[in-house]
């Protein structure tokens, strides 16, 4: 409980940009914007407080706190500037990456098939990119998943410059240069990275695909439709189908897209609020990102820890699940005791 006021501060500074982002900025770049403001909001804050232990290693010498800050070694404001460099360059790529204005823009001129004119002169309806052969609109979704049966579309969109890595390459050249570094070694550098995650690039790719094959067989639909079998504890279950698309597809973004529909029409079904339970997909989603193997496989390979992903898995995941369980208990507070506070007046855009 030492340091808990800095947790507060992180967790609250964080909290309250990502409210207001999303309500009152746009919902893109929320957590990137939170993510800034929380850590400026730390070092603040640690100017002004300072916990009286400093958490040491069994095997590492025991200092307090007023030895430790007469040993600090100050920098000038060059110094400190430098050092932040690289992440305020991979922030400000990732903002303009992330633009809608900014993507379109290249994607008309670079991603290949994006905008198609089919033969009577009008735009082809659907994603970008190429149909995939033997499977394009050879899957489809029928109710209770969707209102009307549709095909499912299967399309490879080779977006390679608006991809967010491209952003972050880019960002990393620049940095690069910004830093002094020749290019011979900022590549010599890219060859070691590629080389120390050449097991997690393989396991990511798996990962993609799994979540594609889940997709595309229809099971993400049937292990979905199992739990709005829970009736009134939906509210609670239907928070653990967001972890579960997470968990299956590595992504929050693709969890929302594969059960979206899902979540809103049961919630009709139910007379809950169709809002409440696609925000409770996307926040129960982001506590399946723990136990995603692709952050595992990335974690381990930027840690030296490669071969320790079982470990890992199993020591986060009941924590996974425990803290889905807390979201889902407050989605039921939302449901049945606080419905007043549920924002009312949204469209959903079909």
């Amino acid at each position: 409980f030492e340091v808990f006021p800095a947790i507060l501060v992180v967790g609250g500074s964080f909290a309250a940009t990502q409210w207001f982002w999303s309500n009152y900025m746009d919902s893109n770049l929320v957590d990137i914007a939170a993510g800034i403001v929380s850590m400026i909001a730390t070092l603040l804050f640690l100017r002004f407080w300072q916990p009286k232990k400093i958490w040491r290693f069994a095997d590492e010498p025991t200092v307090n706190a007023a030895e430790a800050r007469a040993s600090i070694k100050h920098f000038s404001a060059g110094q400190i500037a430098k050092a932040w460099m690289p992440f305020a360059i991979l922030s400000a790529f990732v903002l303009v990456w992330g633009l809608p204005a900014v993507k379109l823009a290249m994607n008309q001129t670079t991603t290949p098939s994006f905008k198609v004119v089919m033969a009577d002169g009008k735009v082809r309806p659907g994603p970008a990119g190429w149909d995939w052969p033997y499977l394009h609109a050879k899957v489809f979704r029928t109710a209770p998943v969707v209102q009307k049966p549709a095909a499912e579309a299967a399309r490879f969109d080779f977006n390679w410059l608006t991809a967010t890595g491209t952003g972050c390459f880019f960002a990393a050249l620049f940095a690069g240069v910004i830093l002094g570094l020749k290019p011979g070694k900022m590549f010599q550098i890219f060859g070691r990275t590629l080389y120390r995650l050449r097991f997690a690039i393989v396991a990511m790719t798996c990962m993609l695909g799994l979540g594609y094959v889940t997709r595309y067989s229809g099971m993400d639909a049937i292990l979905g439709l199992a739990f709005t079998r829970t009736g009134w504890f939906f509210p609670f279950f239907g928070t653990f189908i967001g972890w579960l698309g997470v968990a299956l597809t590595g992504s929050d973004t693709s969890s929302n897209a594969l059960f979206g529909g899902l979540q809103k029409i049961t919630a009709q079904q139910l007379n809950l609020s169709p809002v409440l339970m696609c925000a409770a997909n996307s926040a129960g989603g982001v506590m399946g990102k723990m136990v995603d193997a692709q952050s595992i496989c990335i974690a381990t390979a930027a840690t030296n820890q490669v071969g320790n992903e079982g470990s890992i898995f199993r020591f986060v995941f009941w924590h996974s699940v425990a803290l889905a369980a807390i979201v889902g208990i407050i989605v039921m507070f939302y449901a049945y005791v606080f419905p007043q506070f549920i924002p009312n007046g949204l469209n959903f855009i079909h």
